[in-house]
């Protein structure tokens, strides 16, 4: 599968990232999977939550409330108004509730650009996934293409989202690296695919494909048999964090999934309900198995 070893190769790097999206008491989805993960390698991490569950909507029933779009832009300001703005190297968004909070994010994201022009922002175009299909209500979807995605630097769907994206279906791995350059071509610099599934790729494995300027890389690793919500949230937080950090597509690639490949190894190994991040914690800064992306 094109993987060795682990060696130490993480550094604490002073970074500050603003995360905007979902927070729930009990798992580890949206925020509650990006702040900590980020944390743990040493960044100072701004969460603003759009929602506040008890749990994971996917188990079905859950208490709590979403936040208005307004209480977003009155969080936000009020880190304005603490003058640290400026401070910020990027906005990650995730599951987005509304177009109104949607469109409270793109607000967000042109408040810190205001402060600090060279900001990067990060979109997880939540939408769904293979199993469930859609499960954001409806003009999200239509949000997410027609105005998110042009607005971010960096987008991170997984494969089912590219579709919904791009408008069209990829099941060639040739198809998908055209819906990939399609998506670069509607303005992010960045695109990060994963949970990659094509007639090319082996039924044991999942495909995670990354494409920029400098270049297009995949890392193929072992299907595991494992609920991994939140593993999506907990990808593009990384990937974000170390491309940032270096610049380094290949680098942040492998490095990122060579870490959430060893936070779910850890949950399968425990046969947990959600994922293992804080037993496996040591994966976000020690992966115990590095994962090597081919150049494509």
């Amino acid at each position: 599968m094109g993987f060795a070893s682990a060696q130490p190769i993480l550094r604490f790097v002073a970074m500050n990232l603003l995360s905007i999206q979902s927070h729930v008491a009990y798992g580890h989805v949206g925020n509650s999977a990006a702040v900590f993960a980020l944390q743990r390698l040493g960044c100072e991490v701004w969460p603003v939550h759009t929602v506040a569950f008890s749990n994971h909507t996917g188990y079905g029933a859950w208490k709590g409330r979403a936040f208005d779009a307004s209480e977003i832009g009155e969080v936000v300001d009020g880190i304005a108004d603490r003058g640290v703005l400026g401070r910020c190297d990027g906005v990650l968004s995730g599951y987005m509730g509304s177009v109104a909070t949607g469109e409270a994010i793109l607000a967000a994201v042109g408040k810190v650009k205001a402060a600090n022009a060279t900001v990067s922002y990060c979109c997880d175009p939540v939408i769904g996934n293979r199993d469930r299909g859609v499960f954001v209500t409806s003009g999200i979807a239509d949000f997410i293409r027609a105005r998110a995605v042009p607005a971010a630097g960096l987008v991170t769907p997984n494969h089912f989202e590219l579709d919904r994206i791009a408008e069209r279906e990829t099941k060639s791995f040739a198809a998908v690296l055209s819906a990939i350059e399609s998506v670069r071509a509607a303005g992010p610099r960045t695109v990060l695919v994963t949970s990659v599934r094509t007639s090319e790729t082996p039924d044991a494995a999942l495909d995670i494909i990354a494409s920029d300027p400098t270049g297009r890389y995949r890392v193929r690793t072992p299907r595991l048999a494992v609920a991994a919500n939140g593993a999506g949230d907990l990808f593009a937080a990384l990937f974000f964090f170390h491309y940032l950090r270096g610049r380094d597509l290949a680098a942040a690639l492998g490095t990122a999934t060579s870490s959430v490949y060893g936070v779910l190894r850890a949950t399968l190994a425990q046969s947990a309900s959600e994922i293992a991040l804080i037993a496996a914690q040591e994966e976000l800064v020690n992966p115990s198995t590095r994962f090597t992306p081919v150049a494509l």
